[in-house]
């Protein structure tokens, strides 16, 4: 089995070239264990961010269907969203946003700083919903709307992850394989697990390209009987667009996200601290902070399956940080 139908679907060359792959020596020194990051916050558009590579091919997806309009939903301070509205900016769409608030804070910096004030600077077209509950079904029906206005809408799922979209990450497994080969033997690889695209894509990349080297979802939204469903589905519909069979099992870790999502909590405050300290490397307080406290956590209680070095992947998130002030 390969990869080698990845290359026959349509894609936009947004992310450009790999992003880098580095070694974290003083937190290597600190846990007592090699520690590596791949960065994907460092992506070329809106400082930033994981969902870049899956818009490269969601984003081709909507110019084939000869759309004018990329619309999406999460929460107000939404990575994804402002990384849609980002792309829909660079090709001349309009973006239209359903934006809920997860925790119902009132703090002003929350409403209107960080990854808000940057969709307002993109003048995204936002609508303020009570509550995300159904996100198909309400993007459907403002999808339905906004072509009673003559637009023509292209839905871009919650978080860019659906089997289209995980694309890209297939596509950053190959990546770290790639500019590992040769150099470092990773015993585990570690990313955030919420809408389930990113991990779900590295799940079927890594089982392919890096087969002995353990994936860990630490999840920031769900407990794992919630969560397990939706990157199994997600994997499972990848793979057989690629004529794949994916065996690999999914772990998942859900003791790093409590209260809820998008609330944070020491443990990640305190990884942000530690990586800011250290490494002069930026967490965010929703989805790396939590991820990170996971890794920090698994090393310290012999979590991995194996010895040697982690990989953690860092999509990105630092926008939020301004928004979270001073929670963070």
């Amino acid at each position: 089995m390969s990869l080698h139908l990845l290359h026959s679907f349509p894609r936009l060359e947004l992310v450009g070239a790999p992003t880098p792959l580095e070694h974290l020596p003083r937190l290597s020194d600190y846990l007592g264990r090699d520690i590596f990051i791949k960065r994907d916050d460092v992506t070329p558009v809106a400082l930033g961010g994981n969902k870049l590579r899956k818009l490269e091919f969601l984003a081709a997806d909507a110019l084939r269907q000869g759309a004018d309009v990329l619309l999406t939903a999460g929460a107000i301070q939404s990575n994804h969203v402002r990384q849609t509205a980002a792309v829909a900016a660079k090709l001349g769409l309009k973006c239209v946003a359903l934006l809920e608030n997860p925790t119902g804070t009132s703090a002003e910096n929350y409403l209107s700083n960080g990854n808000r004030l940057l969709l307002e600077l993109m003048d995204v077209d936002v609508v303020m919903v009570e509550a995300l509950h159904h996100p198909s079904e309400q993007l459907a029906e403002q999808a339905i709307r906004l072509e009673a206005q003559g637009f023509r809408p292209y839905v871009v799922p919650v978080g860019g992850s659906n089997a289209l979209g995980a694309l890209g990450y297939v596509a950053c497994a190959q990546e770290i394989a790639d500019q590992s080969e040769g150099v470092v033997d990773f015993a585990a690889v570690v990313v955030a697990s919420g809408s389930a695209g990113t991990h779900a894509g590295l799940a079927v990349g890594l089982e392919q390209r890096l087969p002995d080297s353990e994936l860990v979802g630490v999840t920031v939204s769900r407990t794992v009987d919630a969560q397990l469903p939706k990157v199994t589905a997600i994997q499972q519909q990848l793979a057989t667009s690629l004529e794949l069979h994916a065996k690999a099992p999914i772990t998942l870790w859900d003791d790093y996200f409590a209260p809820c999502y998008g609330e944070p909590n020491d443990e990640g405050i305190a990884a942000i601290k530690l990586l800011a300290r250290l490494e002069g490397i930026f967490l965010d307080p929703v989805y790396t902070g939590k991820a990170m406290a996971g890794l920090l956590d698994g090393v310290s209680q012999h979590r991995f399956r194996r010895e040697g070095p982690i990989l953690f992947v860092h999509t990105g998130g630092a926008p939020a940080l301004f928004a979270y002030h001073p929670l963070v």
